[in-house]
């Protein structure tokens, strides 16, 4: 289980970069100093709205050589849930949020012989800030941004004015540009890494190109924050310490059932796998692991799980809880 520290910031900036993607600038308060980052980091940002609470992860976009300051881009979601609309709406200069220490899980491989980014819309922000890392290492990169239409690329015009834009191909697939997976992956170089950020299919796509040409699974590196589907099968839980057995209906997580009954306090902030606040041992079954915060190895052990977004493999789970 993580556990991070909360940061009190002010929003000294907003900039509307699309209609529906602003970049917010945020500057440490008075009793805070912000904790240096690694490009790939990002943070929880904390919102509160009437008895409403959200945490939303949001990638770090600035460069991690700068230490003043915290930048973040918030798509505002057609059908938010809440976070991003309060963002959007709600948020002004001046206000000031609590937002908790970076955090990298999608950190640049050390000793790769080529880092090949590919980014999918709103999955640009990670690779803001590893830009500025790979020109400070004198790596070798290259950039793919992907997107539907000419007028909906949120930086595009950004990095195309800046020092990267010899690394940056855009593809755009309403024009016939769409990125062609199998080639780019079956000509890269021994030892490269591959880093995407993006829709769920994106994803996939780059999953089922390096199958194909055996392309190791070790080199490939795959942010997603919002987890695509975190339903399934019925199942019951049980939570060991109490003897209370809950059934999770096909549409509920574990995590919302357990809240909804008041079976146990459980401290959860992301919601969607990405934290590892809500790791729980497993005591009996096996978890259907739908998270981003356990490693391979982690999953295939079967001794933990997060609550908030995995579900059980059979009909019953005990947790120690």
């Amino acid at each position: 289980m993580s556990t991070y520290q909360k940061l009190g910031v002010i929003v000294s900036d907003i900039e509307t970069i699309t209609p529906t993607i602003k970049r917010f600038t945020l500057i440490p308060d008075e009793n805070t100093q912000l904790p240096s980052f690694t490009s790939g980091s990002h943070i929880f940002v904390q919102m509160r709205d009437g008895d409403n609470q959200y945490n939303n992860a949001y990638s770090l976009l600035n460069s991690p050589f700068d230490e003043q300051r915290y930048q973040i881009a918030v798509k505002r979601e057609e059908y938010s849930r809440g976070g991003s609309a309060f963002m959007h709406e709600k948020v002004a200069i001046g206000n000031k949020l609590i937002v908790s220490e970076p955090n990298n899980l999608f950190a640049l491989a050390p000793g790769a012989k080529k880092h090949i980014l590919i980014a999918g819309g709103i999955g640009i922000t990670p690779f803001m800030s590893h830009l500025h890392e790979l020109e400070q290492q004198n790596a070798e990169y290259e950039l793919h941004y992907c997107y539907r239409n000419a007028g909906e690329p949120a930086f595009t015009p950004e990095l195309m004015a800046s020092r990267f834009k010899d690394k940056v191909v855009c593809h755009i697939s309403s024009k016939g540009s769409r990125l062609e997976l199998d080639t780019l992956i079956s000509r890269l170089p021994e030892g490269s890494h591959v880093y995407t950020c993006g829709s769920h299919s994106l994803n996939e796509g780059v999953r089922q190109a390096a199958q194909k040409v055996g392309f190791p699974d070790q080199q490939l590196h795959f942010e997603q924050f919002a987890i695509e589907d975190k339903t399934g099968d019925a199942f019951t839980v049980v939570l060991a310490k109490s003897g209370v057995e809950l059934e999770v209906d096909s549409e509920s997580t574990i995590l919302q059932v357990i809240e909804r009954n008041k079976a146990a306090s459980i401290e959860s902030l992301c919601r969607e796998g990405v934290c590892g606040t809500c790791e729980t041992m497993i005591l009996e079954g096996e978890a259907d692991h739908r998270d981003q915060y356990l490693s391979d190895e982690e999953r295939k052990s079967q001794t933990s799980m997060l609550i908030c977004c995995s579900r059980a493999k059979g009909k019953r789970l005990v947790l120690d809880l």
